[in-house]
């Protein structure tokens, strides 16, 4: 039997997961949450053999949970569930100790597929993503932008692409304002844009933020 944890912030989503997962006769849901932080709590407690975990949470990103996950050294799965495409989101989390990613507009059978490949030890990697990975490492020495950036500069860019100001970024990842415009200037200056609009409009290219 494989246990699950599902992490996802939106509630008929999760439900709906919880629903997919509970149908199946060897995966079984032990807890699910729409807070990454919980999620760190529950593995503790339940110790499961698979997260599921939404990238894009509200209290923090899917990098930072993984990375508490791991670091429980209980050996647990993480395969992360995500709407975005974007290659470097899942070369950052492989590193990071991930063993999936699997893009929300997969089918049903994919994300079944993909748990039970990592319950097994295996990787899963959504084929749409793996056919971009397999592209940029087939040209030499051929890397993305965003790949110049570190993670916390990587977690700042998604934050101020969605709309966050400087104050509300520093408050949601417990920094000073000063070092969230630091990081922004090394973003504008690292990627070669000149305001908060060209961040913008590079994030949505890049498929690091979506269009809603």
């Amino acid at each position: 039997m494989i246990k699950v944890i599902l992490v996802d912030d939106h509630t008929l989503v999760r439900d709906s997961l919880c629903r997919l997962l509970e149908s199946e006769e060897d995966i079984e849901v032990l807890a699910q949450t729409g807070s990454g932080q919980e999620a760190v709590g529950l593995c503790k407690t339940f110790k499961p053999d698979v997260v599921v975990l939404d990238y894009g949470l509200p209290d923090t990103d899917g990098l930072e949970v993984t990375k508490k996950i791991i670091d429980l050294e209980l050996g647990i799965r993480i395969i992360i569930l995500t709407m975005y495409s974007n290659e470097e989101y899942a070369i950052r989390l492989l590193q990071s100790g991930a063993s999936g990613f699997v893009v929300k507009a997969a089918s049903s059978d994919e994300l079944l597929n993909g748990i039970r490949k990592v319950a097994r030890k295996g990787v899963y990697i959504s084929q749409q993503i793996l056919d971009k990975v397999v592209e940029r490492m087939s040209i030499r020495n051929e890397k993305s932008p965003e790949s110049l950036l570190s993670n916390r500069e990587m977690q700042v860019i998604v934050k101020l692409a969605r709309g966050e100001s400087t104050r509300e970024v520093a408050e949601s990842m417990n920094l000073s304002q000063s070092t969230i415009e630091t990081y922004r200037s090394n973003i504008l200056e690292k990627l070669k844009l000149r305001n908060n609009s060209d961040l913008t409009r590079f994030a949505i290219r890049r498929g690091l933020i979506d269009l809603e």
